[in-house]
C-alpha cells in the first residue's frame, strides 16, 4: 500500500515541527511539505496535489478557511486535482466552526486531538470518509438546531403503537443528500440516534439516554447508516450535519 502523502500549514514553527516529526513516525503517512502561511501553503498545495492538506485555520495572511475556499475553486477548474483538506482548529468557537464547515474542507479536527486520532483521521479522510471531531460535532449541531430553515417542512407519519413507523421527511440543505432522505426517509426514532451519534455519544451512552438496549441502537445506527449510503458513524453525521437532519 502506497503512503498517503500530507502537506502541512501551520504557521507556529514548534507546532509544525512537532507535528511533521511525529507523523513522520506513523507508517503510512508522509509529509512531503509543509509552509508557514496560506499563500505559500496555498502554492504548495496546488504544486504537489497531496492526498491530504492538513490546513490550520488561523493563519498570519490569508487563514486557513480562505485557503480551502480557493482550492475548492481550483478543484472545481482542475478536475484532476483530488487532495483532500482536513482543517485543524485551536478553539472550538461557533464562529470559526461554522466558517470552517461551511468552506467545504473534507474533515475537521481539534487541535489537542491525541496523535492517533489525528493519523486516523488523515487516513479516513484520504480514504473519502469525512472525520469530524465530536466537540466540532456538537457546535454544528446547536447551530443547525438555532436556525433551522422554514422552508425544511417536516411531515410526519405516526402510529401509536409502533415507534418505528413514524416517518420524517425533512428537505436536506444539500441536494445530494435531499435526494437520499426523501427516498429513505428516517423514523423519529432514528432522527433521535442520530443526534445523539453526532453529539458523539457511543452506542452504551444512547442505549442509556432514549431507555433501549444496546443490541437495538445498533439496529438503529445500521439503519441510519444504509439510508445516508455512510461507510460509518463519522461520515453519516457529517452528511446528517450537511442536511439540516435535526429536530
Amino acid at each position: 500500500m502506497s503512503n498517503i502523502n500530507v502537506v502541512l500549514i501551520e504557521d507556529h514553527d514548534l507546532s509544525r515541527i512537532g507535528l511533521c516529526a511525529a507523523l513522520k513516525q506513523y507508517e503510512g503517512i508522509e509529509i512531503i511539505d509543509n509552509a508557514a502561511n496560506g499563500k505559500d501553503g496555498l502554492q504548495k498545495i496546488k504544486t504537489h496535489q497531496p492526498d491530504v492538506a492538513l490546513i490550520d485555520i488561523g493563519l498570519p495572511d490569508i487563514d486557513g478557511i480562505e485557503v480551502t475556499q480557493k482550492l475548492k475553486e481550483y478543484q472545481s477548474e482542475n478536475p484532476d486535482f483530488q487532495t483532500k483538506i482536513l482543517m485543524l482548529t485551536m478553539h472550538d468557537s461557533e464562529d470559526s466552526v461554522m466558517a470552517a464547515f461551511a468552506a467545504g474542507a473534507d474533515s475537521y479536527s481539534l487541535k489537542d486531538v491525541s496523535m492517533d486520532n489525528l493519523v486516523q483521521a488523515i487516513r479516513n479522510t484520504h480514504e473519502g470518509n469525512a472525520w469530524i471531531d465530536p466537540a466540532i460535532a456538537r457546535i454544528v449541531l446547536k447551530q443547525a438546531q438555532a436556525t433551522k430553515p422554514s422552508t425544511a417542512p417536516v411531515k410526519t407519519s405516526s402510529s401509536p403503537t409502533n415507534d418505528s413507523s413514524d416517518t420524517q421527511t425533512i428537505t436536506a440543505v444539500d441536494e445530494e443528500y435531499q435526494q437520499i432522505i426523501e427516498t429513505y426517509p428516517l423514523t423519529d426514532r432514528e432522527l433521535e440516534v442520530l443526534e445523539l451519534i453526532v453529539a458523539g455519544c457511543s452506542n452504551a451512552e444512547i442505549s442509556e439516554k432514549l431507555y433501549i438496549t444496546v443490541g437495538t441502537v445498533k439496529t438503529h445506527v445500521c439503519h441510519i447508516l444504509n439510508k445516508l449510503c455512510a461507510d460509518d458513524r463519522t461520515q453519516a453525521a457529517v452528511r446528517a450535519l450537511r442536511a439540516g437532519l435535526v429536530k
